[in-house]
């Protein structure tokens, strides 16, 4: 089987992850992330998958995973995993709609990572219309937590991991037209500062304020950064009403390194700032970790092979270690040969210039199919 020769669409799956893309998902609001799941469910039922819906927890949304017909099934195959989830409110599509500009096309979370994860069902889709019984059998997985550190999920993810032979991952791909083959460290904090309240009209001397103490202390962690460890403040709530001092203010904050050991110390780092000064007290806690992944042979020799597809459809595929975490952090470090960013190319994600490119969408398809077909 050539993948060269499937017909992929890029202008007819486009249509397709519009109706992906226009059902906002953002990860806090768990009631869309799970329309935006009955969506993906539907479409894989269509396409002959064994459909498994997972309930969610801590406040997200469920999972849905889904098993193709395959003649090993219940032997060790392929994991796609990907995640519906977005950085995007409810309402977003009022400023970011799903436009196409040429060979752009934009909308929320149409890049970060619905691109990836539409090119890789029609990859599946265009295998069974060609009657290709793929060397091993494929596991769909689609989480709702991947954009807060997946804390309700990083269990199923590597359990389902664990069972199979490779993960093969859509997240964005790289603007070179690269993968990913390793993913620096990230962990997550919770900040808290508790000062002292007074009227800030009538007695403003005898408060203590917490936002003053958070802002000290944000610029603390920013100074902090360095060639090895990065830190920032993303996140900060503070006070209630603008005549009183502000007892309480909460925020937090992300850490990440290229090497495990590098991040282990910026988490002593972190932590040695709680503590309280001049009446305010200032507390950090860790968060969400994600381990570094640095490749493995395993993952060299997918990669390797990726490589020759992609030379086969005329196409370099160069490949490095990237920063902004993903679920391949966790099945990577498992040592599960694991391949990540095979989405699609485009740029800006998380803002409201997101978009990707339109061709990519058949091009990265391909090497999809090519992957599936050809791994065994």
């Amino acid at each position: 089987m050539n993948p060269a020769n499937l017909p992929f669409d890029s202008e007819a799956m486009l249509q397709g992850l519009r109706v992906w893309v226009e059902c906002e998902s953002p990860t806090w609001d768990a009631g869309a992330v799970d329309r935006m799941l009955d969506i993906a469910a539907r479409d894989m039922a269509v396409m002959g998958a064994t459909i498994e819906r997972i309930a969610g927890r801590q406040g997200f949304g469920g999972c849905v995973r889904a098993r193709f017909p395959h003649p090993k099934q219940g032997e060790p195959g392929i994991l796609i995993a990907g995640h519906f989830d977005t950085v995007h409110p409810v309402g977003t599509l009022q400023n970011l709609p799903f436009r196409r500009e040429g060979n752009k096309c934009y909308g929320p979370g149409i890049y970060d990572m619905k691109g990836g994860s539409y090119l890789s069902l029609e990859a599946i889709r265009q295998l069974i219309r060609a009657n290709v019984t793929t060397p091993l059998p494929i596991t769909v997985l689609f989480t709702p937590d991947e954009e807060v550190g997946t804390p309700s999920t990083r269990d199923i993810i590597e359990a389902e991991a664990a069972r199979n032979k490779y993960v093969l991952v859509p997240e964005p791909g790289r603007a070179n037209n690269g993968v990913v083959t390793g993913r620096y460290a990230i962990a997550r904090f919770n900040l808290e500062a508790v000062g002292k309240p007074s009227h800030a009209g009538a007695n403003l001397s005898a408060g203590r304020s917490a936002i003053r103490e958070m802002a000290r202390q944000t610029l603390v962690i920013d100074g902090m950064s360095g060639d090895d460890c990065t830190f920032s403040v993303g996140i900060v709530h503070g006070g209630q009403w603008v005549n009183c001092v502000a007892t309480t203010c909460t925020g937090e904050a992300l850490s990440m390194a290229k090497r495990q050991a590098d991040l282990d110390r910026g988490v002593e780092k972190m932590l040695s700032l709680s503590g309280t000064s001049d009446g305010v007290t200032f507390t950090v806690r860790r968060g969400v970790t994600r381990p570094v992944w640095e490749p493995n042979a395993g993952t060299m020799a997918l990669y390797e092979k990726a490589k020759a597809l992609a030379k086969e459809l005329g196409m370099e595929l160069p490949h490095g270690s990237a920063g902004g975490g993903s679920d391949a952090n966790f099945t990577g470090a498992m040592g599960i040969p694991t391949l990540d960013g095979l989405g699609v190319r485009g740029a800006d994600p998380h803002t409201l210039n997101e978009h990707i490119i339109v061709e990519s969408l058949a091009e990265r398809g391909r090497l999809m199919a090519g992957l599936l077909a050809t791994l065994e």
